[in-house]
């Protein structure tokens, strides 16, 4: 043996024989594993996001990381590493958080809260809300064909699905709608332009196959900024009643959610 193979022996327990393993070192599989400091960011992203009672943006979770560090390739490794476990690591609502993974929630049945369900005009006013949005009440009872009642807004306003979003630019001022974050996180959607579209509706049997000609699909939007037709709401003691009180007199064309 020469000098040159000294750093290269790798001593297994004595045997009868006593022999030794001569091997290639480093091996090339040591070698694809993450480094250390590696290593230690994607323990510092699991610890943040196991901790945290909701779901964290990129931006929150880079405050913890030296500027320009990458924390998306991160965060599509650490979910890489979670993909076939029991708990995995998800985005919803442009936020990351751990789930226990769809194929194990049935283990969870009786841990779980029972949510009361909504009513079906409930249902169909927040379908209405999501692809029409911003939406006032006026336009989701033309939509409906129906007065929409106190309660089905005040219930919806309540889970959080929906929010007060602006008021509208026309005689009245009426006040416009929009889902929430919420909304996304509870029906697990990263973003509003994953709501089903017309092919996915009418496969699952939710829309009539005959449908009229021209019909088409609104395209979902939710973001934040005001549009040219609607202004900032106001500071007002009853806003909060907004939804419920005006045109109170129209309501009784369904029952309350």
């Amino acid at each position: 043996m020469t000098a040159n193979n000294l750093d290269r022996v790798v001593p297994q327990e004595k045997s009868g024989r006593g022999a030794s393993l001569l091997l290639p070192f480093p091996s090339k599989n040591v070698m694809a594993l993450p480094s250390a400091d590696r290593r230690e960011k994607l323990r510092i992203l699991e610890a943040l996001l196991f901790a945290s009672p909701e779901p964290l943006d990129q931006a929150a979770l880079a405050q913890h990381f030296g500027q320009g560090e990458d924390v998306a390739a991160l965060l599509e490794e650490l979910q890489g590493l979670y993909a076939g476990r029991g708990v995995n690591l998800v985005r919803v609502a442009g936020k990351w958080a751990f789930r226990t993974a769809e194929d194990l929630a049935f283990l969870l049945e009786r841990q779980a809260v029972e949510q009361r369900r909504l009513s079906r005009a409930a249902l169909e006013t927040l379908a209405i809300i999501a692809y029409h949005q911003p939406v006032t009440r006026a336009e989701i009872e033309e939509i409906r064909g129906v007065s929409t009642s106190k309660g089905t807004l005040d219930v919806l306003l309540e889970t959080g699905w929906i929010k007060l979003r602006a008021r509208r630019r026309a005689p009245g001022r009426p006040v416009t709608y929009g889902t929430t974050e919420q909304f996304l996180a509870h029906f697990g959607f990263d973003s509003i332009q994953d709501l089903p579209g017309l092919a996915e509706l009418k496969g699952a049997g939710l829309l009539d196959s005959t449908l009229p000609p021209g019909f088409s699909m609104p395209n979902p939007n939710d973001a934040p900024d005001l549009r040219e037709d609607e202004e900032p709401l106001e500071d007002e003691p009853d806003l909060a009643d907004e939804g419920s009180s005006a045109d109170a007199g129209r309501d009784g064309g369904e029952p309350p959610a």
